[in-house]
């Protein structure tokens, strides 16, 4: 067989266009399945998410900018053919970090850099986003196949394992995992479940089973034909019939799709993996040949549903800058916001350094008092911005800072995603406080509320510093109101009731 040469400029090349590619293109298996499961949808509030995040994928397709603001870990398989042979003065793992350093600094659609070194100690900002997470197998063939996705934090955060016993039931796990996971995956997503093989290999099993293309609807068109398929189908049904669904409000539809990859194990073991896959889903397969680096598809505009999102006429506006106790007060969850006003920003490294302040008796930066702060940490701007893609991050992380936020600082309310876990409720309770959440996925759309944006303190923190936005209309749901009522509890157990009395569909 002939030798196929790869050139290192072809490879780098390829690798950083597709780092692009994903950041603004959603695959269309994806799209179609989300607008399959906002059509059906019968919860207003997860109808009204799913709305967000395609026109959010649509506004991405057309302006090439980030679906999430977290563009992600990056993590990278490579098949490399046995006949293939390398025109390179770089490793294969430093042509892979070279294309994600050109990807994530492209100045036309600048990417947030994410990954920090030293992660037990300093936590520094590699600046970057490198290095990526690679694993190279060496196949027959004289081809080089990449499969490579952006993986955000927050559904990573959410990952599972479990050594369980021979004997005990894989579904009886994953349908206890599920409900820990909340909402700060950001559902409707994927599940991928690694069987087998040792710990490492399930974990990594999972992972590469997130990168597969959704055809859940096909496999139960047709029917199970063995093991692994029956338990896709199985959980499929019984993870949607929890009633989680998108963003943790209740609804049909909380996984789009179970995807299952498995491996012989030892007799005694049976590893089991959960990684989830989010609404910011990002992957992309293509392999080189010698012939230049790889051509990617660009996707057609058609491919994206005319799904439209507006705010309806009843929907509370509310100026941040001017609300009372009273006001607050008044809010109810599950109720949609259209906030204008100036709102503080701060994430987990702002949040440690504000309580070591106080501890340390110091003045704080920035003044809180009577005000709301928007867990993110926005994409730079490019061109005409005022900021890049600026969805919220996962609130629970935070979760540990509230009772001082609220009883040290002043703090009015709180805007995030995903649930509140009881001690950050508690906080919100006593205080008369509120937290709204942001739709995890829309990123882009949320942005475009965002008028006025600058740095306010903690500079040297990058994505993490503390700023200030001015924003106008911008959409959020009361997720915790001020009595301590929580969305994220009684949503999901009023559609997993409901669910329960909707007749099965005969297929």
């Amino acid at each position: 067989m002939a030798t196929t040469t790869i050139r290192q400029a072809d490879f780098i090349q390829s690798v950083a266009d597709a780092l692009q590619y994903i950041s603004y293109y959603h695959p269309k298996d994806f799209i179609d399945a989300v607008h399959e499961a906002y059509q059906r949808e019968e919860n207003p509030a997860a109808r009204d998410a799913m709305a967000q995040i395609l026109v959010n994928s649509r506004m991405c397709a057309q302006g090439h900018r980030p679906i999430c603001q977290d563009t992600g870990i990056v993590t990278v398989f490579l098949k490399i053919g046995m006949d293939v042979r390398w025109d390179a003065e770089m490793g294969v793992e430093e042509m892979v970090n070279e294309g994600v350093r050109r990807a994530y600094n492209d100045p036309d659609n600048k990417l947030r850099a994410s990954i920090l070194r030293d992660p037990a100690g300093k936590r520094e900002n590699t600046r970057d986003n490198t290095p990526a997470v690679i694993y190279m197998d060496l196949v027959p063939g004289d081809r080089v196949e990449v499969e490579l996705a952006a993986k955000g934090g927050g559904s990573e955060a959410k990952s599972k394992f479990a050594m369980l016993n021979p004997s005990d039931s894989i579904v009886d796990w994953v349908l206890e995992q599920v409900p820990k996971m909340g909402a700060g995956w950001c559902p409707p997503g994927i599940l991928g479940i690694g069987i087998g093989g040792t710990a490492d290999k399930a974990m990594r099993l999972a992972k590469e089973a997130c990168m597969e293309s959704i055809d859940i609807h096909e496999l139960k068109a047709r029917g199970a034909e063995n093991t692994v398929e029956a338990l896709r189908l199985e959980l499929f049904e019984k993870v949607n019939q929890l009633g989680i669904g998108a963003q943790g409000l209740g609804g049909l539809t909380t996984v789009l799709d179970v995807k299952i990859r498995d491996h012989p194990t030892h007799a005694a073991n049976k590893p089991v993996a959960i990684i989830p896959n989010c609404a910011a889903t990002r992957h992309v397969h293509f392999e080189l040949d010698g012939d230049g680096p790889a051509e990617l598809p660009v996707p057609a505009l058609e491919d994206w549903p005319e799904v439209t999102w507006g705010a309806g006429g009843d929907v509370r506006r509310v100026n941040l800058d001017e609300i009372t106790a009273e006001d607050v007060r008044q809010w109810r969850p599950g109720e949609t916001l259209l906030v204008s006003g100036t709102v503080l920003t701060g994430r987990d490294a702002a949040h440690k350094r504000i309580q070591e302040m106080l501890a340390r008796g110091e003045e704080l930066p920035v003044d809180f008092r009577g005000r709301f702060i928007y867990y993110v940490g926005p994409v730079d701007p490019v061109g005409n911005e005022v900021v890049g893609p600026a969805g919220p991050t996962t609130s629970t992380r935070m979760d540990k800072f509230t009772d001082m936020m609220l009883a040290e600082t002043g703090l009015t309310g709180m805007i995030g995603k995903a649930e509140r876990g009881p001690e950050a409720v508690e906080a919100i309770r006593r205080h008369a406080a509120v937290y709204l959440i942001a739709v995890g996925g829309a990123a882009y759309l949320v942005s475009r509320a965002i008028r006025k944006a600058r740095v306010v303190a903690f500079e040297d923190l990058g994505m993490e510093a503390i700023h200030e936005f001015e924003v106008e209309d911008m959409p959020v749901t009361v997720a915790v109101s001020s009595d301590g009522e929580s969305v994220h509890r009684s949503g999901p157990r009023q559609w997993q009731e409901r669910i329960g009395r909707i007749p099965v569909a005969v297929e």
